[in-house]
């Protein structure tokens, strides 16, 4: 077999295996992010209420993480080493534009695995408020390392902070400047507001089923309201995080607004296209919207899209591709905040518990939790395929960047053993957490101030106490 038909092979096995690990990934990096707010929330109510149900939701809820968080850390760390394994033309070329961003995302880390364990022992151990406490660092060791994976991802697409000479040496590097590149900000807030839209309709959604079959008590409406809450909420704010992050596209990566908009002709007051697709240089079946993609793309009509005709054939993105994937997140965020939107709606109408009367809704909101999933998909295909075929936009092709090692068709398909093997394996251990929850609520260690009470209960509005027995600290 000719070597380049060797090279082009490889090359669609690391994208394969690159694009599995960063799907299963991101869905569990998400819970991560989100749910120890989440949690806060039912902590804080249970500790300043005396709301035992919600300290029993808090507990159930940080075991669960505690089990994505271990199997988040596998897949993250199969994630790092594939950077430098898949793809070591980038890594050896600008490891030291962004070194400095992985190595803090490091630490962060570490920093949340440390504190969830102190959380997750401290459950009858630390006074009321210290525990509560506990939870601060790890939402923002979360939302630090989101930050530095976002910082590198934006630096691919807005490449920043170093001079590359005619022969491919890079000099002038300036790490701070890489890191806080001009698609940052729009890049890592879009993607930190994702993770609360990924895991409050998830988890929402497992709720909305138990209520399908019955269940509906307190423990379940409390289970549904709080994480639905901060997904809605995060729905309805996507949106105009996502508008911010277009606006830089019409004039740093035309080529992925060309793709993203189907737009042949470069034109101002250019039309959206819903649907159609891209055949022989034609589109065809779209229904165009004039003026609308021009207006979204620069806040004006007068603003300038490049068609795809004015860009080179071996520079454009797979075309179809991330126009379809860009739709489609469009489509499920609108219809994520139209579910926000009923959830108001009943909720202004019947009260707090009237919501969950419909069957209908709930089956809304359960289909919502794999809608969520969807539109994040789409998003990172968008984002990703968006920039082909460019590793490093404008300045590394992936093809430039790929191992020229063998035998990668072989990892992908030890990579799809692997996270198959995961996946199942953390779907029976939550499983069985949940029907051993259902079966005995009590199961779990009592503590001073949790649910269960234990042999010296705590009065939670008095003095905070230090151990197990109550004594005032």
């Amino acid at each position: 077999m000719p070597t380049v038909l060797i090279a082009a092979d490889e090359l669609v096995a690391a994208r394969y295996q690159m694009a599995l690990s960063l799907g299963f990934h991101i869905v569990l990096s998400c819970f991560g992010v989100a749910l120890p707010a989440m949690i806060y929330v039912l902590h804080r109510r249970g500790v300043r209420n005396g709301d035992q149900e919600a300290l029993a939701l808090a507990k159930k809820w940080a075991k669960a993480s505690a089990v994505l968080f271990a199997i988040g850390a596998v897949s993250g760390t199969i994630l790092s080493f594939e950077m430098g394994l898949l793809w070591p033309g980038m890594m050896s070329t600008f490891g030291d534009v962004i070194g400095l961003p992985f190595a803090m995302e490091g630490i962060a880390f570490f920093l949340e695995a440390i504190f969830l364990g102190i959380y997750l022992y401290g459950w009858g151990r630390l006074r009321p408020e210290v525990h509560l406490r506990t939870l601060i660092p790890i939402m923002l060791s979360g939302l630090f390392g989101t930050f530095c994976i976002l910082a590198v991802n934006a630096w691919m697409n807005a490449p920043a902070g170093f001079t590359m000479l005619a022969d491919g040496t890079v000099t002038d590097v300036d790490p701070l400047a890489a890191i806080f590149n001009d698609a940052l900000w729009p890049q890592f807030l879009h993607m930190w507001v994702a993770t609360f839209v990924v895991a409050g309709f998830l988890t929402s959604a497992v709720y909305a089923v138990g209520m399908l079959r019955g269940r509906r008590d307190r423990s379940h409406r409390l289970g549904f309201t709080v994480p639905f809450v901060f997904a809605a909420v995060a729905a309805l704010a996507q949106p105009a995080i996502g508008h911010w992050a277009g606006t830089r596209l019409d004039t740093q990566q035309p080529s992925k607004l060309a793709a993203m908009e189907l737009a042949l002709e470069t034109e101002d007051r250019a039309p959206v296209v819903i649907g159609g697709v891209l055949i022989d240089g034609e589109v065809r079946g779209g229904i165009e919207i004039p003026a609308i993609a021009s207006l979204l793309a620069g806040n004006s009509f007068d603003t300038v899209i490049v068609g795809l005709e004015d860009i080179p054939e071996d520079e454009r993105p797979p075309v179809n591709i991330v126009h379809w994937s860009f739709q489609t997140m469009i489509a499920a965020g609108t219809a994520m905040i139209a579910l926000g939107g009923w959830y108001g709606w009943r909720r202004r109408r019947y009260g707090a518990d009237g919501v969950f009367e419909s069957t209908w809704f709930l089956r809304a909101a359960v289909a919502a939790g794999p809608v969520a999933v969807i539109a994040l998909q789409a998003g990172w295909v968008t984002t990703e395929v968006g920039r082909q075929p460019w590793i490093v936009y404008g300045v590394m092709r992936v093809e430039d960047a790929v191992t020229s090692n063998s035998g990668i068709w072989i990892s992908l398909a030890a990579m799809v053993v692997i996270y198959t093997s995961m996946a199942v394996v953390g779907a029976r251990v939550l499983l069985g957490m949940a029907r051993r929850w259902r079966a005995d609520p009590s199961s779990d260690l009592p503590t001073p101030y949790g649910p269960g009470g234990s042999l010296h209960d705590v009065d939670t509005t008095g003095p905070p106490t230090d151990d197990l027995v109550g004594r005032p600290s």
